[in-house]
């Protein structure tokens, strides 16, 4: 099977290239400099040329600040060019898998949160990624939409990283504590999709599903974990409100996912964020090492 990657030099789409390494199926990474997903007939050409059987789409525009000022550029990306890759998946009778947010929730409620539950995204971020899902929709294509969360690995930018350094460097650090989620191992949610694909159990059970690592903590949390996982003692790490650090966009203040139904439908075992947070953090001490 031909599996096109969009977004494929991101932190999934870095992942999803370590799994398709080892698969007998084809996967086809592409990013911007390759395939311009905006672009509805440059999709349809990479589509019919391949012989494009799924998509897996990796791609999106995340700065969560900076989309409140660039929320045409935002919409491009998270909806416009989702419609695109759904319309050329539903031409051809293939399947697209999309990655969509927690964001798609507001501040109602703090129970975990089903893929059924009303979604009311905050900021223009959250606003695109729902109208992403809503293009997907539209188009009848066959899809399986992963919302997750938190995301982080050993590659790119992200607050683990973020963490590593910053604990490093300072002896005082202030962190968030009024915004409940769980960290997600970027490695965890590529195996799943990877698990998912190549059993070929996606047909006929397409639609929303819920992936994060198992638990739950605040920013805060995760952020003295990772200072202890790392030796980092020397940082005193101190709880902080989010009004604290102004940002043009509120942030869903609990965005627990409830992952019954991915769990329940593929037998999916997921790992606690602890346990992935350690294995993330030898694999970045690893490479450091090997450079």
């Amino acid at each position: 099977m031909n599996i096109l990657v969009t977004g494929a030099n991101g932190q999934l789409g870095c992942e999803m290239r370590r799994l398709g390494a080892v698969s007998p199926n084809n996967y086809i990474f592409t990013d911007v400099a390759e395939l311009d997903i905006t672009n509805a007939q440059a999709v349809m050409l990479v589509v019919k040329e391949y012989n494009i059987e799924a998509i897996i789409n990796c791609a999106a525009y995340t700065n969560v600040d900076k989309a409140e000022s660039e929320p045409q550029t935002a919409e491009l990306i998270n909806a416009t060019a989702v419609g695109n890759l759904a319309k050329a998946m539903k031409e051809v009778g293939g399947t697209l898998f999309h990655i969509s947010t927690d964001y798609v929730f507001g501040c109602d409620g703090n129970t975990p949160r089903t893929e059924v539950m009303p979604t009311s995204p905050l900021g223009v971020y959250g606003i695109t990624k729902l109208h992403g899902e809503e293009e997907i929709a539209k188009s009848g294509c066959k899809a399986l939409i992963f919302r997750t969360a938190w995301l982080y690995s050993e590659y790119g930018n992200n607050f683990l990283k973020t963490m590593l350094r910053l604990t490093a460097e300072r002896e005082q650090l202030n962190v968030v504590f009024d915004q409940v989620g769980t960290p997600t191992y970027a490695g965890d949610l590529a195996l799943a999709i990877f698990s998912i694909i190549e059993a070929g159990v996606y047909s006929g059970n397409e639609g929303i599903y819920h992936f994060s690592n198992e638990g739950a903590c605040s920013w805060y949390d995760f952020a003295v974990e990772i200072a202890a996982t790392a030796g980092n003692t020397c940082c005193r790490i101190t709880p902080c409100h989010s009004n604290e650090f102004p940002s043009p966009v509120t942030r869903p203040p609990y965005s627990v996912l409830d992952k019954t139904k991915i769990k329940s439908t593929f037998d999916i075992d997921i790992p606690h964020w602890r346990e992935s947070m350690e294995y993330c953090i030898k694999r970045i001490k690893s490479r450091q090492q090997q450079s």
